[in-house]
């Protein structure tokens, strides 16, 4: 029988973590409201990646004071390799949303817990439930049904980023496990630094300036906020759920993301095609039998 402080600690990491998921949702839409979408995604990344790592440093700051600096010096290669993969994760949704429908990238991004745990066996030989093999080939097929939509409307290159964002996330997941005492707040602070830094460096070549609309400048602005305080809850949230649970519930970015662009009343009706909602459908029905199977083994532990 679980007891009364498992359940006060589960209760606070389910809610945590869907309120995260929850913020995460609106980023579809708010990019929606961008003026010019596909002109400014540099930009946009600049603007959202400067305040994602303010975001980060402010709570560092407040949670340690001067001493966060010292986590910078201990981020090592996997904390590294980390920031890169979130990198890769925030510029690969930007270019996507403006892309494809916000139905494909969110959906694209489901996936990202099976590209983990693939990620996971090649690199750190950690061992996966067969009830996780059949879930990951049902997704497969679910990404291969919108992929099939892609090439049909034109969107094929949208999908494609979307899956290297989905790669990036899960670069960024298993390289928190790979070594476990990289300070993971670092990690976020330094992915939004190096996306600054990177998107500046494409526009100076590209003989180009951050300059874009005041209007997409707040948008950025307030989905860095999003994100950054997002993924602070996400990782409080974190330490009181299992992995299955985590990503069942990181479902809500994926369902609430696609249902806010629909709804009339944000004003961007974006109704997604048949064989998107197909796709998706088979997506989250893996993620849910994964996350079944995951219970029940967790069960069958308690058992025992």
């Amino acid at each position: 029988m679980v007891d009364a402080i498992t359940d006060q600690n589960y209760l606070k990491g389910f809610f945590l973590v869907s309120f995260a998921a929850t913020m995460w949702s609106f980023g579809a839409l708010i990019v929606r409201y961008m003026v010019d979408a596909q002109i400014y995604q540099w930009q946009y990344l600049f603007f959202r990646g400067l305040m994602i790592a303010t975001v980060l440093l402010i709570y560092l700051m407040a949670r340690k004071g001067i001493a966060f600096v010292i986590d910078f010096k201990n981020i090592g290669l996997s904390g590294l390799i980390g920031a890169c993969g979130l990198v890769a994760a925030f510029s690969g949704f930007i270019w996507s949303i403006t892309l494809t429908t916000a139905a494909n990238t969110l959906f694209m991004l489901a996936v990202t817990p099976f590209i983990a745990a693939i990620l996971g066996i090649i690199l750190l030989q950690e061992k996966i439930r067969s009830m996780t093999w059949v879930a990951m080939v049902i997704a497969l097929v679910g990404v291969l049904v919108m992929v099939t939509e892609g090439l049909e409307t034109g969107n094929l290159l949208g999908n494609l980023v979307a899956l290297v964002s989905a790669i990036g996330f899960a670069v960024f997941s298993v390289s928190l496990r790979w070594r476990k005492e990289t300070p993971q707040f670092t990690t976020v602070a330094l992915a939004g630094v190096i996306c600054a830094l990177f998107t500046m460096l494409i526009l100076f070549f590209n003989n180009n300036t951050p300059a874009m609309p005041l209007r997409n400048v707040y948008l950025s602005i307030l989905h860095g906020t999003i994100v950054g305080l997002g993924l602070i809850l996400f990782s409080m949230g974190a330490r009181f759920l299992q992995a299955a649970e985590l990503t069942l519930l990181s479902l809500i970015e994926v369902v609430c993301g696609v249902l806010w662009v629909y709804l009339p009343i944000f004003g961007i009706n974006e109704v997604p095609s048949i064989l998107t909602i197909v796709g998706g459908i088979i997506m989250l029905c893996a993620i849910v039998l994964d996350g079944m199977g995951a219970r029940q083994q967790k069960q069958m532990i308690g058992v025992t």
